[in-house]
């Protein structure tokens, strides 16, 4: 990626290195939670792009406790990366749709380890009552919380195409009580999606920044042999982004991305045995090439169009 003395890019990966004085590694947990739009508590079904094991990481297995998880992920990935902290991440399904208090045995258990210095989880704007917020910021006075609540488009029209069960308005409502609690905040968002505008694509930008927006994972609309839309996709295939479209639709939304907003993730993975397409997306580091390279051609960075709408 770009050079360190000059980023083009406020990764998050940096902000931890600096904050903790080496490399932190995530260890993604199953906590054996369900999802609103699965069980049943608005609708049935799930997100049309998800798999059934609500993208499980293969080492984290719900037949084991959190601390057996959290053991063999410190283990694979300090072995791989070198690293000696680990975030705990709670990451398929909906990580706080449960009452706060089976939520605050699940978070202490995750938490439980010498080399862990935080928690992240994911989880739906849906699914945020204030008292799960209560714990989480009780948490964050002793131990960072990093909160990732999905987006995914800033169109209601997309958000219904995807059975996502819960609107924009849901989502602002929710991230403004999770930031009024002094919580790290982010989101994700989906490119190459067929609903999608390209002013969807800006509005989902403006929106990031109204709401001051901590961290943002962009991910491009792969098809997952276990997910509804592969089904999908067999009747009908979906035109789905070229590696050089999805590098440029990056670029344009990191131009119009608050400079203080960490980029979590710039594209994202899928097990090369469940791809179905695009196939590109099995060699991450030639898009990750290919998006510094269209950053580079264009001499830009992450905000450089908001410095010049203040300029003028």
């Amino acid at each position: 990626m770009s050079h360190p003395e000059a980023p083009r890019i406020n990764l998050w990966s940096r902000a931890l290195r600096e904050r903790f004085g080496g490399r932190v590694q995530r260890v993604a947990l199953d906590a054996g939670m369900s999802c609103p739009n699965v069980d049943g508590t608005v609708t049935t079904g799930g997100c049309i792009f998800c798999d059934a094991s609500g993208s499980r990481a293969p080492y984290a297995q719900p037949a084991l406790s959190l601390r057996d998880q959290l053991a063999r992920g410190i283990e694979r990935l300090g072995r791989r990366f070198g690293a000696e902290r680990f975030i705990a991440y709670l990451q398929p399904r909906s990580n706080t749709h449960a009452p706060a208090e089976r939520l605050r045995a699940i978070f202490t258990e995750a938490l439980d380890h010498p080399q862990v210095v935080g928690l992240a989880l994911g989880t739906r704007a849906d699914c945020l009552p204030d008292a799960v917020l209560d714990l989480l910021a009780e948490i964050n006075t002793h131990r960072p919380v990093w909160l990732e609540v999905g987006l995914q488009s800033a169109s209601d029209k997309t958000l219904r195409w995807m059975n996502r069960a819960h609107t924009v308005a849901q989502w602002r409502e929710a991230v403004d009580r999770a930031k009024a609690r002094g919580l790290f905040v982010a989101t994700h968002l989906i490119l190459g999606l067929p609903t999608d505008t390209p002013a969807d694509g800006l509005r989902a930008m403006e929106l990031l920044n109204h709401h001051g927006i901590d961290g943002v994972k962009f991910h491009m609309l792969c098809v997952d042999r276990h997910a509804r839309l592969a089904s999908l996709h067999r009747l009908e295939p979906l035109r789905l982004l070229t590696r050089e479209e999805y590098a440029r639709a990056v670029c344009d939304r990191l131009e119009r991305l608050s400079p203080d907003t960490q980029v979590m993730r710039l594209v994202s993975d899928c097990p090369a045995d469940r791809l179905v397409a695009p196939t590109w997306l099995a060699d991450k580091a030639a898009t990750l090439r290919l998006i510094d390279q269209e950053l580079v051609r264009r001499d830009t960075r992450q905000g450089s169009l908001l410095a010049k709408a203040t300029d003028r």
